[in-house]
């Protein structure tokens, strides 16, 4: 059913496993942060996009794993779309917790990391019911599933990078933060003459 399509989840599969792997330097850049605030936002922003990869690679070990019986192949999807789904939704009600809390949460956030990716999750339980009843074009149709799913994942993760990264000063650091200068760019130095 898959014949053709393994360089296909190949490249969707790494692309998956390297996000999560750059997924863990942005987790480091929480350090200055207040503990618990950082414990809150990983929980609801960065383990749904972390989970989104560990979708994509999955299906695509899955998919493209030698003599695997369509109903396993069916199961493990089946329990992705489970766990994904039930990820989205408490990310979707916790962000709205957090609007209801006064404390300031972007518009998208609960589109984009609950709404959307719910979204993805149940048509991807959609193309598992289509890969289990052998459609001609069940396989077309999980890859665009996976390939959304991929690209919503990369969304969150340049959110969640552009959000943390420029973060609050932190009173213990021994970096000094120079004021921007009037100036748009610097003189020129004027050139010693060599000596004749």
């Amino acid at each position: 059913m898959f014949r053709g399509w393994e360089n296909f989840y190949l490249t969707i599969g790494s692309a998956a496993g390297a996000l999560i792997g750059l997924l863990f330097v942005v987790v480091t850049l929480t350090a200055g942060r207040d503990r618990q605030s950082a414990l809150r936002g990983v929980s609801l922003y960065m383990t749904p996009t972390v989970l989104h990869f560990v979708t994509v690679l999955c299906a695509s070990a899955v998919v493209t794993a030698p003599g695997l019986p369509l109903w396993l192949l069916v199961a493990l999807i089946a329990l992705a779309v489970a766990v994904g789904f039930g990820n989205c939704v408490w990310a979707a009600l916790g962000i709205r917790g957090l609007r209801q809390a006064s404390e300031p949460v972007h518009w998208t956030d609960f589109w984009m990391y609950g709404v959307t990716p719910a979204g993805a999750y149940l048509l991807l339980g959609l193309a598992d019911a289509f890969l289990l009843s052998r459609s001609e074009w069940a396989p077309r149709f999980l890859a665009a599933v996976l390939m959304g799913l991929l690209l919503c994942g990369i969304r969150n993760a340049w959110d969640l990078v552009t959000w943390i990264a420029p973060g609050r000063p932190d009173p213990n650091s021994q970096m000094v933060v120079l004021p921007p200068t009037s100036e748009a760019a610097p003189k020129p130095r004027p050139r010693k003459k060599a000596a004749s």
